[in-house]
């Protein structure tokens, strides 16, 4: 039965939709997804068996009141077999990210992470920043946990190996060295200064130091210091010096540097305030190439040992994974998402939660990272709350706007006119949802800003009255506060 306006009523009557469900269940595994009576995506879920895993929702008693929830408000449920548990596990984490249902664990932040590439597709190789496919020939470096950490370590590698940064367009225009070479971080292939030889030398060792040589490396450049020292070249000897600085500066930059952990992702979870932080770390090579912290959005009913299981799945949905995952806490999936991820890498990827030694030394380190961390968002939160309190009283709104959009229009002298888009929340600028309006009405007057904000206000809104329906019931992208910077027109 249905209440008369159109919802399901609440309690018993999800629970006897999903219990219809089941008659015709297979006990086969797959995925299911439960919708309310407005169509919107509540829940994604996989199952070992789908007629065992869902009837377990055809009962209220014995949930917690979050999924108590999801059940009396589930109005259609669709289903996927697949061949195996771990297919389900791969098709959940992909439908979770790109869906994004309301009741599931979400990352927030799904960045793709960078990587250092020594291209393959010319006789003089440049060393390069890449995010994104790998479409481009060579040898990928990776990955690394933000754009500030390569940026580091590209340049102590151009001072340390002396190769080409530029495009391959540049490098054939030159006709005598740029200041690279002058401040001596690159070798000048572009006009001859190194032969194609010499130029592979360096190569193949920033090849061998990315791939954890890097103590052999050092020791040839000391070597190869000692004997220009002895031929009394001290220029020449003076660039291997140079060279070899530059190698302990990215060392030094790296921090933690395992001696029995060659390739691994470390996870580390800590909750607090009903928030949570995953830290992950980096190491390739037996390198620490950094850190990043997640705060997944989830129940906060949830422990943390499921917050991190969730996360893990969605996480290695588009990434390759490394041989070895460490983790801080047992997760209930721990043996489904190893084979899963042995699978998606080709080759065995163990997963483990370290007790001892120096793995778990490596927990510990980023368990004291994800604790500060946390500790700093609950701090900004606070203040973030705070501020939106005193939004609210000067505006006179019922309560603290949990979405606030602002605009602003540009130009360049009346020509290529722009409209923009900021958005601002509970946890500060929220900058995965700006957007910006290319102005495109042909009768709008040089520098007319009323007409400029008219047109991206109707394209703005028009679209989310399409997406969402005229009323705000439950749309998070409709603003609880529209700021637009104005003028005289």
């Amino acid at each position: 039965p249905h209440s008369s306006s159109g919802t399901p009523a609440p309690g018993p009557s999800g629970a006897a939709l999903i219990a219809e469900k089941v008659k015709l269940l297979p006990d086969s595994p797959g995925v299911y997804r439960m919708y309310d009576a407005k169509g919107e995506l509540l829940y994604v879920g996989k199952a070992r068996s789908l007629k065992k895993r869902v009837a377990s929702y055809t009962k209220l008693a014995g949930h917690s009141n979050r999924i108590a929830r999801m059940i009396a408000t589930t109005a259609q449920m669709e289903f996927i077999s697949t061949a195996t548990e771990t297919d389900a596990l791969l098709l959940e984490a992909n439908l979770i990210k790109r869906l994004k249902p309301r009741y599931n664990v979400l990352m927030r932040d799904d960045k793709s992470f960078p990587y250092i590439l020594l291209t393959g597709d010319h006789p003089f190789p440049q060393v390069v920043k890449h995010r994104g496919s790998r479409a481009r020939p060579g040898d990928y470096f990776g990955p690394f946990a933000s754009a500030g950490a390569v940026t580091a370590t590209l340049n102590a590698l151009q001072k340390a190996f002396l190769l080409r940064s530029c495009s391959d367009s540049v490098f054939e225009s030159r006709t005598r060295p740029c200041l690279l070479f002058q401040i001596k971080r690159c070798s000048a292939p572009c006009t001859g200064e190194i032969d194609e030889a010499g130029y592979a030398e360096l190569l193949s060792e920033a090849r061998a130091f990315l791939k954890g040589r890097s103590r052999k490396t050092q020791q040839q450049l000391a070597a190869l210091m000692d004997q220009a020292s002895a031929d009394l070249d001290f220029e020449r000897a003076a660039i291997y010096r140079d060279r070899i600085r530059a190698l302990t500066q990215i060392q030094q930059h790296q921090g933690i540097n395992p001696q029995t952990v060659a390739e691994a992702d470390v996870f580390a979870a800590w909750s607090e305030g009903g928030q949570t932080c995953v830290q992950v770390f980096f190491f390739r090579a037996g390198q620490n190439w950094g850190n990043r912290a997640y705060f997944p959005r989830h129940d906060k009913e949830l422990s943390i040992e499921e917050v991190l299981d969730a996360f893990l799945a969605q996480f290695y949905e588009d990434r390759p994974p490394p041989r070895m995952v460490l983790l801080s806490h047992e997760v209930p999936g721990k043996a489904l998402l190893a084979e899963a991820l042995t699978i998606r890498g080709g080759r065995k990827v163990a997963v483990g939660v370290p007790r001892r030694g120096e793995k778990r030394e490596l927990i510990d380190h980023a368990l004291t990272n994800a604790r500060e961390a946390l500790g700093r968002r609950l701090a900004e939160s606070s203040t973030q709350r705070k501020l939106l309190e005193g939004v609210a009283e000067a505006f006179g709104l019922e309560q603290p706007p949990s979405r606030i959009e602002v605009y602003d229009n540009s130009h360049i002298s009346g020509t290529k006119p722009v409209g923009g888009m900021i958005v601002a929340g509970p946890e500060g600028f929220m900058k995965n949802q700006y957007r910006k309006f290319n102005i495109k009405g042909e009768n709008i007057e040089p520098g007319d800003d009323y007409a400029m904000m008219r047109e991206v206000l109707t394209r703005r809104f028009t679209r989310l009255i399409k997406e969402s329906g005229t009323t705000p019931d439950g749309g998070s992208q409709w603003p609880d506060l529209i700021l637009i910077d104005g003028g005289a027109g």
